[in-house]
Parts: structure tokens; sequence; C-alpha cells
């Protein structure tokens, strides 16, 4: 997937004033170096989102505006900057927001360009002050797409392409251990004016979708309300939205709605298929509330994304368990992920197991890479395990027809072209395994 960058071009629309001049740069389709953007536009400010996985980009980065920009400013933000930000501490960034971000950029540049203090600004983060509190209202314009125009269509996810994002909801009601959305909100959740979602959803060119909502299926009256204005609205869109499976399997009267109105596919977090696991996570689900509703999405026709943590107790039997699970569920779209104690996390706070790799190596913090040692086989087997759960669900004969039939050959070339990407990354992990193994 390559999704377009929603939270810059949010920060776009919310600088007002005349005489700024705003300009994205999306560095993921972008071939040349941040060199030669810098150079090309010599900003007053440069501003970055990243992941934890990006912190070392993010450096890189800034070193590089001062090199070719000495007087530019430096900004990051993003959902880990507002749950860590001291990990984006580095002598190239000059300002870290961690609160309140589409409140906080616009009183950073206004200060900058009238050359005021910036040492009271709320959102910015210092080490000697608590993080403010979310605003719960949403008061901002629509993000300003015009500034990735020129890579709109290399947005895509899976074969939902081209792909629009638009997010209806902030935080999350749920509390799951390895999840930080909570953080980012402060445990509250609040949602925007539907009249407002659907205006924006009536603007955008793209018929396919992406909510990215950290979950959108949460209030079942919304949802409905949602899907008819939708429908009244005559919108011809395809969704793809996160949901939880015990509201799919309690509601499945939504589900057929929201099918009419242009439901295509739901990522699910059904996160194991070991009771015992989902006890970990603080799911509030079961195994057979995931199996339900596994069916429900099926018998209508709605794709489901499958979300799997590994367990890092796991031997070989539960890899082998969970390969028959999802073949027995139909399931074909599957994200392996070993389980990851995320920065900021209970799950982080709470665990106990000494870390494999070190805090600081931020590009294998990326879900893929073992951050703390398997207890049940050695970290070699345990990346052949999941490359081979991966080659048994998606690479069947049966199941690559059925995604040929459906979606046609170029779409499944440029997806097989991903799998082998991933696949190549899993060989090489368990390569270095083996040889740290015999070092």
């Amino acid at each position: 997937m390559i999704c377009e960058p929603l939270e810059l071009e949010y920060l776009c629309s919310s600088i007002t004033d005349p005489g700024h001049k705003t300009v994205i740069v999306d560095m993921i389709i972008e071939n040349q170096p941040i060199e030669a953007f810098l150079a090309e536009h010599k900003p007053d400010l440069l501003g970055i989102t990243a992941y934890i996985s990006h912190v070392g980009i993010v450096h890189e980065y800034c070193r590089a505006a001062r090199r070719v920009v000495p007087n530019c400013h430096t900004v990051i933000g993003g959902v880990h900057a507002e749950v860590v930000p001291e990990d984006f501490a580095d002598p190239s960034v000059d300002f870290i927001v961690n609160a309140n971000a589409l409140a906080t950029f616009p009183l950073l540049v206004r200060a900058l360009a009238a050359g005021s203090s910036t040492e009271n600004i709320p959102g910015l983060w210092r080490p000697d002050r608590p993080r403010p509190v979310t605003d719960p209202a949403f008061r901002y314009p629509w993000p300003d797409r015009a500034k990735v125009a020129r890579y709109r269509s290399h947005y895509y996810y899976l074969f939902h392409n081209p792909c629009a994002l638009i997010k209806t909801s902030f935080g999350c009601p749920n509390d799951c251990t390895f999840c930080f959305c909570r953080e980012v909100t402060d445990g509250a959740y609040y949602v925007r004016e539907l009249n407002d979602v659907l205006a924006e959803l009536a603007s955008l060119p793209e018929k396919d979708i992406y909510i990215v909502d950290d979950n959108f299926l949460s209030a079942r009256k919304r949802i409905l309300a949602f899907c008819r204005g939708v429908q009244s609205a005559g919108l011809k869109k395809q969704f793809l939205i996160y949901g939880r499976a015990d509201f799919i399997a309690s509601n499945e009267d939504v589900i057929t709605e929201f099918k009419c109105a242009g439901l295509r596919a739901v990522i699910v977090g059904l996160e194991s298929c070991r009771p015992e696991d989902l006890e970990r996570f603080n799911k509030r689900t079961t195994v057979e509330t995931n199996e339900a509703a596994v069916r429900i999405l099926a018998r209508h026709g709605v794709d489901c994304y499958a979300t799997m943590i590994l367990g890092l107790d796991w031997v070989a039997e539960d890899f082998d368990r969970l390969g028959q699970w999802l073949k027995k569920m139909g399931l074909i779209y599957v994200n392996l992920q070993p389980m990851t104690p995320l920065p900021g996390t209970r799950l982080f706070k709470d665990s106990r197991a000494p870390l494999k790799i070190a805090r600081t190596d931020y590009a294998k913090w990326d879900l893929a890479h073992l951050v703390a040692n398997p207890t049940g086989m050695t970290a070699a087997a345990y990346y052949r395990q999941i490359l081979r759960l991966y080659n048994e669900i998606t690479l069947r004969p049966a199941v690559i027809w059925r995604l040929v039939w459906r979606h046609g050959l170029k779409a499944n070339l440029r997806l097989l072209a991903g799998v082998r990407r991933v696949a190549r990354q899993y060989k090489r992990s368990a390569k270095a395994e083996d040889e740290n193994a015999k070092t």
C-alpha cells in the first residue's frame, strides 16, 4: 500500500495567513533525495510526519536541511511524536509537536514568521513540562488534497486503486494493551459531524475510500445514519474501514445496510485464535466471536483483512494451528505480526521480556522484526514459520486464481512484487539470526 499523507494535507489547510506557501513532498514516492527538494524550494520550515520506524530517516532529513538551507527550521509530528516525543530529540530538530497538531502548527508558523518566541506555544514538546490535554473539538478545514495532485494516481491499498483517505473520528473507545490510539487522545473518543463528513466525501473524485478511523464500527446509530446519508446523496463509493469483530458479530443488520452503501472490506484485528492471547491483549472478545464476524462478512460478500499477532511463546504447533484456523475460516488477506510491545503502550510498560533489538534501532520497530527473543523456538526458526504461514495462506494456487479472476492480472502482479519483498525480508532476517547464532 501507498496512502496519501492525510496529516500533511490537514497541516497545509491549517495555514491560512496570506504570504505563506506550502508544498508537500511525498518521499515514499519520489526517487530524488531530500536534498534536491530542499535546494529547489529553500523552505523556511521543514515539517515531517513519521512513525517509530522512521526516526533515523527523520534525523537524516533534518540534518540535510541544516546543510542545504542553514536557516530552515525543522518540526516533527505524527502519532509517535505525540506518544514518545523524546525519541525525536536531536540537535537538528527544532520543534516536536506532541499534542493538538492542527492548532499548534499554525501558531508555530505565525511565531516564526513574526520573529516571536515559541516558548509558550502549547503542544510543542519540552522535557520539563507535561503534555497538554487533547482538544476534543474538530473545527478545522478539510485537508488540502491539491497539494498532492501529482501523486494521487499512485495512492492505493491492496486492490483499492486509486484510493483516497478520510477521517471521521479520533481516538478509540477500547483499550487493547498493544495499541496507543487512546494515548494520543488522552483516552477520549470523539467524532465529526456526519454532514461535514458526507460533504467532504462527495468532494472526492476517487471511488475507493479508506476511512482511517481507529475503529469506524463503534456506534450503530451513527453508522446507519452514515449509510443512509451516502445512499440519499447518491454517492457511488466503495469503502475500506477498520472494525472490531465483536461489533460485526452483534450487528449483522448494520453490515447488511453498509454493504448496500458500498462497504467492500473491513480490516479486523482478530489478533489470535488462542483465547489466552486475546485475554492478554485485553481484546474483550473471544475466538467464537471472531469466527462469527468472519462468517458474517463472508455471507455479505465483504472482504475481511485479518490482522494477527503472533505470540513470542509460540511453538511450531501454534503456527500450524493458526494456519489451519485461517484456512478453515477462508481468510486469504492476512497480516502476520510478531508481538511487538510498542513504546508508549501498556504492553510495553508491562512487558518484562528483555529487548532483542535496541530501542534506538528504530528501523526494526516495524511490526515485522522480532524486538524480543521468542521463547518457544530460535528467532531464525520463528521467521521461517512466519514465511511458511504466509506461503500456505496467500500463495495457494486456488487463492491466486481467485484473486486474478476478481482483480485482474496487473493488480496481482503488483501485489506479488510486494509479497516477494516481504519474503526477502524474512529470509534475510532468518539468515542473519543463523549467523548470529554461529558467532
